[in-house]
């Protein structure tokens, strides 16, 4: 059984040690009082936590807090602007964001007034800045070098480019939507309060999943009532959703699904946490599944359906199952293996069975228990002896 790589590891804890949601990194003679602080004021006040480095004092080396306020961040955004190449400080942020792009960091590129081709290929006024970077640090190339490298790769990233052809506000509102989907791609969901023998089994899963590979996979975890199935996938979720365009983990299919009322409220909770925030305003359950394939079919998403119990509760939230864009992983939770056994011929199709925990993860669990229980009995005594 293959080990959880390093990246995978950092990416269960990574969201908890996050302060901010947005690291913003700009050229301030650029856009500091322009298109940077009016993103900035956008996404705050619409309850994205950002850091601006407003207050830091500039040096010649970036500073620790700078360097530390872009590790505790879920998501970075790099603004390149006309002269973002000629700082060296700006420079050495774009480095660090991409070490923190390798450890599970969410990032996006703005491209404001200049090409991306000039990013990549460091053409223009990029090439110029570089060259004189050269001569400042012709005892240091490799420096200049891993600069260079960070601009190619980060020339290729996904995001945004402003040509000024159209209004500033309507391109910071799409920034923003983009920003929001992603945040909430970033949110952890709770576990449970003792994992106990959850990480073996989530190493399984994620070997099972192969989230590298480019198909699309569904993966069915099933086993006894109360066995796990529901803590599992949360880890997994947790372990795994950041590196998905979207995802969302819909609990208790089962029970929602019993009501018309139910299952429009499903429909609506997967629309919204895939699109970011957008509502589904289509009425009717048919209508409703034909609008989230069309939404949804170009986006590599994971999706959780946990607690299934009919192969139509599926079918109502993805219709036939054979939509998704390439990368996606849907991993449904249910008491019966072969409730999905009809989908085969529509995508890779994977069963996982939960496997009880063994006598040490038992005991384990029960000392757990115990100990906290011991410890209520002991805050109960102490409160009747003192009456």
């Amino acid at each position: 059984m293959a080990l959880l790589t390093s990246k995978q590891a950092f990416s269960s804890s990574f969201t908890q040690q996050c302060k901010y949601d947005v690291f913003l990194s700009f050229r301030g003679e650029d856009t500091r009082n322009g298109f940077t602080s009016n993103l900035n004021g956008i996404l705050r006040h619409n309850g994205i936590s950002t850091f601006m480095d407003d207050e830091l004092q500039r040096g010649e080396k970036i500073s620790t807090e700078l360097f530390e306020a872009i590790e505790s961040s879920k998501i970075s955004i790099i603004v390149f602007s006309k002269n973002y190449v000629t700082s060296t400080w700006c420079l050495d942020e774009l480095v660090k964001i991409l070490e923190c792009k390798k450890k599970g960091q969410v990032v996006f590129t703005v491209f404001y007034k200049v090409n991306p081709s000039e990013v990549r290929s460091q053409k223009g006024k990029f090439g110029e800045a570089l060259a004189k970077h050269e001569e400042s640090f012709k005892y240091d190339m490799n420096k200049v070098q891993i600069w260079r490298a960070a601009l190619n790769e980060a020339g290729n990233l996904s995001g945004w480019h402003y040509k000024n052809d159209l209004p500033q506000f309507t391109f910071i509102q799409e920034i923003f939507e983009g920003i929001s989907s992603a945040k909430l791609n970033c949110s952890q969901v709770f576990v449970v309060k003792y994992p106990i023998g959850i990480d073996s089994r989530v190493e399984e899963i994620s070997w099972c999943l192969d989230i590298k590979s480019n198909d699309v996979r569904m993966l069915v975890i099933h086993g006894l009532p109360g066995i796990g199935k529901t803590t599992i996938a949360k880890a997994i979720f947790n372990l795994i959703a950041y590196r998905f365009e979207g995802s969302s983990f819909l609990e208790g299919v089962r029970e929602s699904s019993k009501t018309n009322d139910g299952v429009l409220q499903l429909q609506e909770a997967l629309y919204y946490e895939i699109l970011g925030g957008r509502n589904l305003k289509v009425h009717g359950v048919s209508k409703r599944i034909k609008v989230i394939m069309e939404k949804l079919h170009h986006k590599k998403i994971l999706l959780i359906l946990d607690d299934v119990d009919k192969l139509v509760q599926v079918e109502n939230l993805l219709g036939k199952c054979n939509w998704f864009a390439s990368g996606s992983r849907i991993i449904i939770t249910t008491r019966e293996k072969k409730l999905l056994s009809t989908l085969r011929e529509d995508c890779h199709l994977i069963y996982y069975k939960v496997r009880e925990l063994n006598e040490h993860e038992s005991h384990e669990l029960f000392c757990h228990m115990h100990s906290k229980e011991t410890s209520l009995q002991k805050i109960i005594w102490s409160s009747y002896t003192n009456l």
